[in-house]
């Protein structure tokens, strides 16, 4: 029985092995003709309801959302229920043009879909590298699944990024769509700081939104869709995601023990809670489990702006906002640095799981203030 276990897993690794040196992505096996999936690709009961219940997250317009705007208060109570019960919400008004959204899924899709040759240079599963092409992010666990889909992504630390290392194909959509983002994040800083009961700049002095990683997604029509899917279930360890998805549907969150379908809005944007401000809101805002479903035709295309700390904030420890705790209200996690946490997560955090119970202090050594 052992031994089987074991010429299983050699024979995955080998799989892994021969994808990694391919340098072609999940996009590079359907074009090769391919029609089984590869064995690190199959998820253990994938076969489960996929069919999201009928429930809608909250979709927040955003207009009026300045300061001294007539809607400003209705919108922070909005941005605090749906941070505390859903973790995720829907944005119109937004102020970031339909014309950049457009363009990053277009710039996107055109990244993806250029020839092999041009994409093999910057394959890379080394997240140290600030722009690069990949499928399997760092090293897949023998218990580790691989999502079917492919990322470009780019590094922007401290709102920084060498523009000249983003390749000619979608350098001007990917910088001018950042620009955006950067100016959506001071916006939504302001009012997450004010729904937590804290002055608009809180969260802005804590540089926990100061980086940047925007990752370029495609998911290839999958020619076994039921035994795999494009995002595995998953946390993401960061502050604060902000995602634009193309009409093609598919994103699912984890609510009530339930899967919900999570449906394109025309012009809107999806912002979800992360693991880090969990930890600093103390559980009181929620990052949620969520997934991509795989498809049988089309392919979908996406782009995540996952918000963290800066260079120099990241070397130093976060731990539940002391404006928060009480008697009533103790801290439930230990300080911790970014660059721990996130390497706890990359590195022993398997799929459906989160960072955060490993940071959680015992009752009897819970500190306040």
């Amino acid at each position: 029985m052992g031994t089987n276990i074991d010429s299983d897993y050699h024979e995955r690794e080998k799989e892994i092995e021969a994808f990694e040196k391919s340098k072609a992505g999940v996009k590079g096996l359907i074009d090769s003709g391919i029609t089984n999936i590869p064995r690190f690709f199959i998820t253990p009961n994938v076969s489960e309801s996929k069919n999201g219940l009928r429930v809608e997250i909250p979709v927040i317009d955003f207009r009026g959302a300045e300061r001294g705007g007539d809607r400003r208060m209705k919108i922070i109570d909005e941005i605090r229920n749906a941070s505390e019960k859903w973790g995720f919400f829907q944005m119109v008004n937004h102020g970031v043009p339909l014309s950049a959204m457009e363009a990053i899924l277009e710039g996107t899709r055109k990244f993806h879909e250029q020839p092999k040759e041009a994409k093999t240079e910057l394959y890379s599963s080394d997240s140290r590298q600030s722009v690069r092409f990949y499928t399997i992010n760092g090293h897949l666990k023998k218990s580790d699944v691989a999502g079917w889909r492919d990322a470009f992504s780019c590094t922007f630390t401290d709102d920084l990024v060498d523009r000249e290392a983003i390749p000619l194909v979608c350098r001007d959509e990917i910088c001018d769509y950042m620009k955006h983002m950067i100016g959506l994040r001071d916006v939504l800083s302001e009012l997450l700081s004010e729904a937590l009961g804290l002055s608009p700049d809180f969260l802005e002095k804590t540089e926990c939104m100061k980086s940047e990683y925007l990752s370029c997604l495609y998911y290839p029509a999958s020619p076994d869709p039921d035994r795999t899917r494009g995002t595995v279930d998953h946390f993401d360890p960061t502050t604060l995601t902000v995602l634009v998805q193309d009409n093609c549907g598919g994103l699912q969150i984890h609510y009530e023990d339930n899967w919900i379908d999570v449906p394109p809005i025309p012009g809107a944007l999806i912002a979800n809670i992360g693991d880090l401000f969990q930890l600093i809101s103390n559980d009181k805002f929620k990052s949620v489990e969520h997934r991509v479903l795989a498809r049988s035709s089309g392919n979908r295309v996406s782009t995540a702006c996952f918000f963290y700390p800066s260079s120099k904030q990241m070397v130093k420890p976060y731990g539940p906002i002391k404006e928060l705790l009480s008697e009533d209200n103790p801290a439930v996690y230990r300080q911790v640095n970014y660059i721990e946490f996130v390497t706890h997560h990359q590195t022993n955090v398997g799929e459906g799981q989160s960072a955060l119970s490993n940071f959680k202090l015992s009752r009897d050594k819970s500190l306040i203030g």
